[in-house]
């Protein structure tokens, strides 16, 4: 089983959550994530408001990490997701829950939940995931 390390520099390569957009995974274990995003001016949309795709790019990371924590020979990757916003963030920080509802053999169903520092409870969204074979790795990796 991977580290919560090596699980961080696997997702590290997921350049848009983590270098664009600022996400951080703070707890993984399989069947679960908590990742964070510190909000700044590039999280806004026109209106002063976070932009609806942050949250959902929080949801989707956590989703993956959740799924893929302990990859070897699978990885599972998004078939849908569905999006509920709640109420908009009032705090500086926000954080994405993802948790197992069910794991079968090609598909799983997760929830996740996204909430700001103050306890403000914005969204809610479920996902199911295919497992498909993972790309072969190059030789001498």
């Amino acid at each position: 089983m991977r580290t919560l390390e090596e699980v961080k520099q696997f997702f590290e390569n997921d350049v848009y959550a983590t270098g664009t957009t600022g996400i951080r995974i703070e707890k993984a274990r399989p069947g679960y994530a908590k990742v964070s995003l510190q909000l700044d001016a590039r999280h806004m949309n026109a209106a002063g408001r976070v932009m609806g795709a942050v949250y959902y790019t929080m949801a989707d990371f956590a989703f993956a990490v959740a799924n893929n924590y302990d990859i070897e020979e699978s990885i599972t990757v998004t078939l849908s997701s569905q999006i509920n916003f709640l109420a908009p963030a009032r705090g500086n920080t926000l954080f994405a829950e993802a948790r197992t509802v069910k794991a079968g053999g090609h598909t799983t169903f997760y929830t996740i939940e996204v909430t700001d520092d103050l306890g403000t409870q914005i969204a809610l969204i479920s996902s199911n995931g295919f497992r498909m074979k993972s790309p072969a790795k190059p030789a001498g990796s």
